[in-house]
């Protein structure tokens, strides 16, 4: 086994731990059973979630078993947010995401062969639906609702933020006596004697200790711990994951592998180093390397191109990683437009300024007003002068005519374009479906 704590602190992953040397202890004497919760609030996983995911998986690489937690129980209620009231969804869609989640954190974890035994590293995939949609209200309130203080809870910043304005229902409100339940039957369960999670999940995950405590002091499984990894925020104090068009997704489907890519590769100098730490796999010897590398010569971008093909292909594949890299090298002139499948293609547009001309292939607008309606160029007249200047391609070929019309068999797959002013400016003309 490896050090997990060392190279988490190294990592400037470690927040908050209880007794860190018990835990360091703990660990070493290991395997030891840990855990991580992860709610169905949505469709698919974001980036925001690979944090835990991935230390989840850092810990198993160093000789510990995790549990993922999707939380179908848990999922129903909604955990409190500081600013209002979560919407509440339905049980046929929180099921729905519970299976959905499940299948995408099974692909960052180690699990036992189908039909085979599992090992003692090897994950396990857990939903809390099984322990909390059959527990009573009764239950709820006599076997757990009552070793909670209620000057406690109403003390947590989340519940006072919150009543300082237009207060908190009672459903969100109790979310914290279901997460510590949680831990309760997992330490009952599978002997699970660590919860990680964010830092501002430090009250609901202590709670979780306490409620072992209070209600299975004796148990031979020993000693329950907690640890918690830093948020990561942006140099310039944005929100990590997140951009002018909402969050950076896990799922394919609502952000293309050229788009996750990008997202990674178009990280500022200022943050590479850190996103390097907080995700990668690279150990610390070849991660200090490329913040050299970025200090030296921050216009290569080996860094940012290390962390978007690493990322992408760990969520994605090799192959749509692949694809991503051919993708972003074709827009700026150094590849085969033409050898790019069209899902790609059309993903890689639609990361750009772009334009949907009315009518059919036949009727396109000169060059000169695709350069303009892209905004790639200020006006028509820019357009023109880009052109004499020798800077407007399209499809990577210079256009060198001012009056230049674009022929149907010059779109990609029938409807793309890719125009480019300079070598960096790069837009999109898509032609509507027939």
């Amino acid at each position: 086994m490896t050090d997990i704590i060392d190279d988490l602190e190294w990592r400037g992953l470690l927040a908050q731990t209880t007794d860190l040397d018990e835990l360091r202890k703990a660990l070493a004497d290991g395997p030891v059973t840990l855990y991580c919760g992860f709610d169905p609030t949505a469709g698919s996983l974001h980036i925001g979630h690979l944090t835990q995911i991935l230390t989840l998986a850092r810990f198993q690489r160093a000789g510990h078993r995790p549990i993922a937690l999707v939380g179908g129980g848990t999922g129903l209620i909604g955990d409190p947010k500081a600013t209002a009231e979560r919407a509440l969804n339905s049980v046929e869609v929180v099921e729905q995401w519970v299976d959905i989640l499940g299948r995408q954190l099974s692909a960052f974890l180690r699990f036992a062969p189908e039909g085979g035994t599992a090992g003692t590293t090897d994950a396990l995939l857990v939903d809390n639906g099984r322990w909390l949609r059959s527990m009573s209200a009764i239950d709820l309130l006599r076997d757990v609702g009552k070793h909670f203080s209620i000057n406690q809870m109403l003390a947590r910043e989340t519940v006072r933020s919150r009543l300082d304005g237009d207060g908190m229902s009672y459903t969100e409100f109790s979310y914290v006596l279901l997460q510590s339940y949680d831990y309760v039957e997992l330490y009952r369960r599978h002997g699970c004697t660590l919860q990680i999670g964010g830092s501002d999940q430090w009250g609901n995950i202590t709670a979780g200790l306490d409620l072992i405590r209070r209600m299975d002091g004796n148990d031979p499984h020993g000693p329950a711990h907690a640890l918690t990894t830093n948020l990561l925020t942006k140099s310039d104090g944005s929100k990590f994951g997140k951009t002018e068009s909402g969050a950076v997704w896990l799922d394919a489907e609502l952000t293309s592998p050229y788009a996750f890519y990008q997202f990674w590769f178009n990280a500022d100098d200022r943050d590479v180093g850190r996103l390097l730490r907080f995700f990668s796999f690279r150990g610390r010897e070849e991660i200090e390397d490329l913040e050299r590398q970025t200090a030296q010569r921050p216009a290569a971008r080996a860094a940012q191109r290390a962390l978007a093909e690493e990322m992408t292909t760990l969520v994605h594949g090799e192959e749509e990683c692949r694809k991503a890299v051919e993708a972003s090298r074709a827009l700026f002139g150094q590849g085969d437009l033409a050898g790019l499948d069209e899902r790609t293609l059309g993903a890689a547009i639609a990361e750009v300024p772009n334009v949907t001309p009315a009518g059919s292939a036949a009727d396109l607008p000169p060059v000169v007003d695709l350069l303009a309606g892209t905004g790639l160029v200020a006006s028509k007249s820019a357009a023109r002068r880009t052109i004499q200047e020798g800077g407007a391609y399209v499809n990577n070929a210079k256009v060198t005519d001012v009056e230049a019309r674009v022929a149907p068999e010059d779109l990609l797959h029938g409807r793309y374009l890719v125009l480019r002013r300079g070598k960096r400016n790069v837009g999109g003309v898509v032609l509507g479906e027939e």
